[in-house]
């Protein structure tokens, strides 16, 4: 029996078609500028977004660290969601290698609006540490993949702009928020200042991120990913699958909210489980166990012994990702697995 690896969409391989494209590379020392996968894709990824410029980087979270560490001095705060994944899961860089302090709050969804932002902003006084940035986050992973809704991030946008701050955002799942609302990439971050997004999350390539913005802002993210070690020789073969991933993947993407969908149906089915489907609208589905009166952790341990894969959020939270490599009738053995799961420690009926 394989394994139904829900844990993540990091986890997905590389199609055959990236393969292929990987060994048939052509490459150079990007380093030095010379690889010209590496070129295409960075030229490719600022078209599509519409952008001056765009970078090639090893991961989201060194994208994230190069735009707060580009827009921001240290000593700076960063405003953002008290939940995002710049505060929760990138190791406090922003705080380590930027020299900035975040500034959070929490919000329903994980929708900043700028009534929640603009009590944080500092008064320009000089004993205050100073805004330095506004941080965004869309898809947001820790509230469920949530979309940001456009009108919102574009009033925030121009009120930041109005004070003078720019506005980064980490679009990791831009593209499932783009499939979902059927706009393009470049319509809904159109007025963020830099955006940061995975290539090797639902778009299934094995390694990278692109960061985007102005011609001026790559060029000093591209001494910054230098500094942090993130120059890269012959990158070509890692950039040829990100290629096929930006032009090929977003046409399946709603395969992976489909699956969402079904999966978080059926999970609402089983007693001890609080969910509600109808706010599940990418690829991630966050459910409640408390009903249950077992921690996540031991939850999740029981289903990896049948072979389903999945992680806690906190104690009563668990997370499934959707991806590619998991069809329906794997999201149908991670259902039965759950339900058998909790239904043992449950002898009541499985579904309300």
């Amino acid at each position: 029996m394989t394994t139904v690896d829900l844990r993540s969409d990091t986890v997905t391989r590389p199609t055959p078609a990236m393969r292929r494209a990987m060994a048939e590379a052509e490459v150079g020392d990007d380093v030095y500028g010379e690889d010209p996968t590496v070129n295409r894709l960075q030229a490719r990824t600022a078209e599509i977004f519409e952008r001056e410029a765009a970078l090639f980087v090893p991961s989201g979270s060194m994208g994230n660290l190069l735009a707060i560490r580009t827009w921001t001095r240290p000593g700076m705060e960063v405003v953002c969601e008290q939940r995002a994944h710049v505060n929760q899961y990138e190791l406090a860089s922003m705080s380590a290698i930027a020299g900035c302090m975040p500034r959070t709050t929490p919000a329903p969804d994980g929708v900043l609006t700028w009534q929640l932002i603009e009590p944080l902003l500092r008064p320009k006084t000089y004993y205050y540490s100073q805004t330095g940035l506004i941080t965004l986050e869309n898809t947001h992973n820790m509230h469920g993949g949530t979309i940001f809704p456009p009108e919102v991030s574009e009033e925030i946008c121009d009120h930041a702009h109005k004070a003078g701050l720019p506005v980064h955002l980490d679009g990791a799942r831009i593209f499932n928020a783009a499939v979902a609302l059927d706009r393009s990439v470049a319509e809904l971050t159109r007025k963020v200042d830099s955006i940061m997004f995975s290539l090797s999350k639902g778009l299934g390539a094995p390694v990278g991120s692109m960061l985007i913005g102005s011609r001026d802002f790559i060029e000093r993210a591209h001494i910054g990913r230098k500094l942090l070690g993130g120059g890269m020789r012959q990158a070509g073969v890692l950039a040829a699958a990100g290629l096929i991933a930006i032009e090929e993947t977003p046409k399946i993407l709603h395969r992976d909210h489909e699956n969402a969908g079904h999966l978080a149906e059926g999970l609402a089915q089983i007693r001890g489980i609080t969910l509600d489907p109808k706010k599940v609208v990418t690829n991630i589905v966050i459910f409640d166990v408390r009903g249950t009166d077992r921690a996540a952790a031991e939850i999740c341990a029981d289903l990896g012994k049948q072979k389903i894969l999945c992680a806690p959020t906190d104690k009563y939270s668990i997370r499934m990702v959707t991806h590619y490599d998991v069809d329906r009738d794997a999201i149908d053995r991670a259902l039965a697995a759950t339900a058998n799961v909790i239904t043992g420690h449950h002898p009541a009926a499985a579904a309300r």
